[in-house]
Parts: C-alpha cells; structure tokens; sequence
C-alpha cells in the first residue's frame, strides 16, 4: 500500500530552523510532483512549496520564499522541507502530497492523489 510518511515537526524559537522529510513507500514516486501543504489551526490548507518529478522545477509560496528549500531524493524515495528564519506565523501541520500524474510542479491541492498524515510546527516568539 503506497503511503507517505513525514516526520521532522516540532518546536522552535521563531528565527530557527527546521528540516521536514517525508519518505514515500509501497510504489514508486520518481515520476511523480510532490509538494508541501500546511493548515495553521482554524484556517484552510495552503501550498507551501511544489516540486517537479526530477527537481529540476521548483514553485513557492510567497510567504516562505527566500526561507524554506523543497528537495527531491529519488534515490532515497523523499522529500524534504528545509525551514529557516521561521515565524510565529509558519506554526501549522505540514503535509506532503504526491500527484503521479504529473511532471511539473502542480498547485492545486485536489490534484493530488497520496497524502501524508502531517507533522505539526510549532514557533515560539
């Protein structure tokens, strides 16, 4: 059964960094766009950042960029989320999503077909 798996949440001083890894399994992901998602508490879930099968195509939210870097590992079947400079306003549960279906970075949530269980953040001021 295909699932993805993140870890790396927690809690941190705003200013800090955080590294997310979300690890794929049960098929393969190497075709596939994955991205990050978040839902702060009480509020919808948002694209973070998108990236290409290969990783060669990025795509961020404008909240984050110049702060978080999306990777792709296809030899190690993950992704990671590096987190820096972090603000009050990125404490969230963070998901990773795969769309098989496409190359490219894809934005829009309901595009997606595998999802993650999420990892929370949380950013102290």
């Amino acid at each position: 059964q295909a699932q993805l798996v993140e870890s790396g949440g927690g809690l941190v001083q705003a200013g800090g960094s955080l590294r997310l890894s979300c690890e794929a399994s049960g098929r393969s992901f190497i075709t596939a766009s994955m991205a990050w998602f978040r839902q702060p508490p009480g509020k919808e879930r948002d694209l973070v950042a998108a990236i290409s099968w290969n990783g060669g195509k990025t795509y961020y939210a404008d909240s984050v960029k110049d702060r978080f870097t999306i990777i792709k590992n296809n030899a190690e079947s993950t992704i990671f989320l590096q987190m820096g400079n972090l603000k009050t306003e990125d404490k969230a549960v963070y998901y990773c999503a795969a769309d098989i279906h496409k190359w490219e970075p894809t934005l829009a949530a309901g595009d997606y077909d595998y999802w993650g269980q999420g990892t929370q953040v949380i950013v102290s001021s």
